[in-house]
């Protein structure tokens, strides 16, 4: 009974305790929410540093969560790399250009990369306050804001806010950016880039980031003019051999590669080709038709069902799968590679009239990388046969980027590119006039 009573005494006492106080009870700690003193620490800078490169990875070869795609895969529905098969209307409004404001895919795309931008100017403070040595480290994460920058200037028109969201705790504080011209966030690319290059000893300028970045503020560029840019953006190319690749590599427990998920697993993209019909009875030739070419850059075919005889329909229930096997599940993405360093030469060689000038000269520089095995995803090119000189300026201009489609198939050129040939001198002049770009 004594026990008993003591129980009772201690209940009440508790109770007491906490009658003035009727939320103590029932608050909680939020294991999921970090306080930005719990990352003010040489391991908090490193975790903010390894979050910051995920935002990147996301924004290239994607997550391959339906509708948050990247635009190596939605600016390829606009450049005809893909055509749509998706359920979802806003892949079929990309594929036929007529694009709604309210776009939730174009809308997430535009935030995953402007999330780089944001992850990335909260790391830098904290890296260079507890780990300044690791200077190959913070210019990799300015090569994660200058690329996500230049694909944003490629990729969108004027218009462009590069908000600060690095400090915000809440929506008022953050720093909103006026609109920019696409002239301006290519220039503001431009000095991300360089900030990260100045940071890298002599030894770390031949490194993988190190040539990561000069492809990519190359290419920042000829986004700008490739006329007045394109010597420069060539001398950056020296050194860099071929088979040099920056890559993001993906994995089924924190990511799959989308490139190859939502063609492959979803049947929500088709590798693009004509206006078609579904009994392959209407055929309008695209400019560019990436399946019926049959490249071996852009290996692709109908998807054959497991009894080896039906041919497989895509997510909408109408459309035949066409898919490529550039990549798999696991297959890591060239975000910069080689190639494009041989490619940026070419544009430049023909920039100076030099077309035809031997090992130098854009046909030179376009064979020898037909000439030679390749490796994209996973495809080894074969030798293919060399090209010849199609006799005119607009003509050449249309075999430099017709072998540019082929090479960076879906890594987020195609639609930057095909913006310059319309905007830019002297390219604006030829384009469409019997050409095939």
């Amino acid at each position: 009974m004594a026990r008993a009573l003591m129980l009772v005494g201690s209940t009440m006492t508790l109770l007491g305790a906490t009658a003035c106080d009727s939320n103590s009870l029932l608050a909680a700690p939020d294991p999921d929410l970090i306080a930005p003193s719990d990352l003010d620490s040489p391991e908090g800078a490193n975790a903010l540093r390894i979050g910051a490169l995920q935002r990147f990875r996301f924004a290239t070869g994607g997550d391959n969560t339906n509708g948050q795609e990247s635009t190596w895969l939605t600016g390829g529905l606009l450049a005809d790399e893909w055509g749509t098969s998706s359920t979802f209307v806003q892949n079929d409004e990309l594929d036929e250009r007529r694009i709604k404001l309210d776009n939730a895919t174009v809308t997430f795309d535009f935030r995953k990369l402007q999330r780089v931008r944001t992850a990335v100017n909260q790391a830098i403070p904290g890296m260079n306050k507890w780990n300044p040595t690791q200077t190959l480290n913070i210019a990799e994460l300015f090569l994660a804001r200058g690329f996500a920058e230049m694909q944003l200037a490629s990729d969108f028109c004027n218009g462009i806010p590069l908000s600060d969201a690095s400090t915000a705790t809440s929506p008022t504080d953050i720093k909103f950016g006026t609109p920019l011209t696409v002239a301006q966030v290519f220039q503001t690319a431009i000095s991300s880039l360089d900030s990260g290059y100045k940071l890298l000893a002599p030894a770390d300028t031949a490194s993988d980031v190190g040539r990561a970045i000069k492809v990519a503020k190359a290419r920042a560029l000829l986004g700008l003019s490739a006329t007045a840019n394109a010597a420069a953006a060539a001398a950056l190319m020296n050194g860099i051999p071929t088979t040099f690749k920056y890559q993001h590599t993906y994995a089924a427990s924190s990511g799959s590669n989308a490139i190859w998920g939502q063609p492959n697993s979803g049947r929500r993209y088709n590798v693009g080709d004509s206006l078609e019909g579904n009994a392959h009875d209407i055929l309008v030739k695209g400019q560019t038709p990436f399946f019926s070419s049959k490249d071996p850059r852009v290996p692709s075919k109908y998807t054959v069902s497991t009894n080896g005889k039906d041919t497989t329909k895509s997510q909408d229930g109408l459309t035949f799968s066409r898919t490529t096997s550039i990549w798999a599940q696991e297959t890591p993405v060239d975000v910069t590679n080689g190639i494009d360093a041989r490619l940026i030469e070419a544009e430049a060689a023909f920039q100076s009239g030099n077309y035809g000038t031997a090992t130098t000269g854009t046909l030179a520089i376009l064979n020898a990388l037909r000439g030679a095995a390749q490796t994209i995803g996973t495809v080894t090119t074969p030798v293919m046969a060399a090209l010849t000189d199609p006799g005119t300026d607009s003509a050449r201009v249309s075999q430099l980027f017709r072998e540019k489609a082929f090479w960076t198939f879906s890594r987020g050129q195609r639609l930057g590119d095909l913006r310059r040939l319309v905007r830019q001198d002297p390219y604006k002049t030829w384009y469409n006039v019997a050409n095939s770009y």
